[in-house]
């Protein structure tokens, strides 16, 4: 295979006339342009120049192989300037995974400013949930992933994959407008034992940390409707099905539902962002850089959500243990 380092020395000794004049170009020394034309002529099986004491001269093997590499010698240039341009985030796909409220309120802002610093970047969005695109990080199938989990639930992530905080998110408690409980000052766990819930399905983390704050209470919450859509959930409180416990960035403020808080509930989700262990290039710590900033924004405009920096400790409620054994 031809060498195009030795193609483009070529190019620029028949263009300067002489080997000491593109050696000063190419910043080579004289005999190190006479080696590499020597090289490419073996390559070739034919001679490329004609020597003398005083210059060379071109034979057309040369002139026909100086003008066929000259398309390639600037094609490489090209992908020289791509690669470079990759390599400080301007270029390439960046995929991207996120769950679905994360895609609506979170990802816009950070997208917006990624793509203003790196115009010549595109992006892929796959929206599922926390165990499936942790897993999709874990196999490189992803570069970044937007997840969550509650600190009443226990959550690992893949021993190959970096979790940078983003964000922490209190529960609120969501009530039918014509509810008992809508004008209280103050609501307990306790007081909402013989209530029917609207969570999320079974498998979810939602649904898991609201039956731990309630078997910390000493009772199990009675599950009316099942859905993991926080629009229907809400058309559901609001119709009167039953309460819910929601994420604040799940909350859209209605006139027909009410929000509020439960006293002494301190359960928060948090919302992180997975990227594989060996995988923090340019492309991905920009993102990172300018996701970090859509949460800063997002905190500052929201009540109940806060700027995350650290990793939370997982929690166990109150009386938690004693609430299963009497479940």
């Amino acid at each position: 295979m031809l060498n195009p380092v030795h193609l483009h020395t070529l190019s620029v000794v028949l263009r300067t006339g002489s080997f000491a004049d593109a050696a000063r170009e190419i910043g080579y020394t004289g005999s190190a342009v006479s080696q590499q034309v020597a090289a490419l002529e073996r390559a070739v099986q034919a001679p490329l120049v004609e020597r003398d004491a005083q210059s060379i001269r071109p034979t057309e093997a040369a002139k026909f192989l100086a003008s066929r590499a000259h398309d390639i010698i600037h094609a490489l240039s090209a992908l020289e300037d791509d690669m470079r341009g990759f390599s400080k985030g301007d270029y390439g796909l960046m995929r991207l995974g996120a769950f679905s409220t994360a895609s609506q309120r979170l990802l816009p802002g950070g997208l917006a400013s990624y793509l203003r610093r790196h115009p010549n970047s595109s992006v892929e969005l796959e929206e599922s949930g926390p165990a499936e695109l942790a897993a999709m990080i874990r196999d490189s199938a992803l570069d970044v992933a937007v997840v969550y989990h509650y600190d009443l639930v226990p959550q690992k992530w893949p021993a190959n994959v970096v979790a940078v905080p983003l964000l922490a998110e209190d529960l609120v408690l969501l009530l039918p407008g014509n509810h008992r409980l809508a004008g209280a000052e103050t609501i307990t766990v306790q007081d909402l034992a013989e209530e029917s819930w609207v969570s999320t399905k079974e498998d979810s983390s939602g649904d898991a940390c609201l039956r731990h704050l309630c078997a910390g209470a000493g009772f199990q919450p009675r599950v009316a409707v099942r859905s993991n859509n926080y629009d229907a959930i809400r058309g559901m409180v609001r119709s009167g099905l039953g309460i819910a416990l929601v994420p604040s960035l799940d909350h859209v403020p209605t006139d027909t539902v009410i929000a509020t808080s439960i006293s002494g509930c301190t359960a928060r989700r948090y919302v992180s962002a997975l990227r594989h262990k060996t995988q923090a290039g340019v492309s991905i710590t920009s993102f990172l850089q300018c996701l970090g900033r859509a949460a800063d924004k997002l905190a500052a405009s929201h009540t109940g959500i806060v700027r995350q920096t650290k990793q939370p400790e997982a929690m166990v409620p109150m009386g938690y243990l004693a609430g299963l054994r009497a479940s």
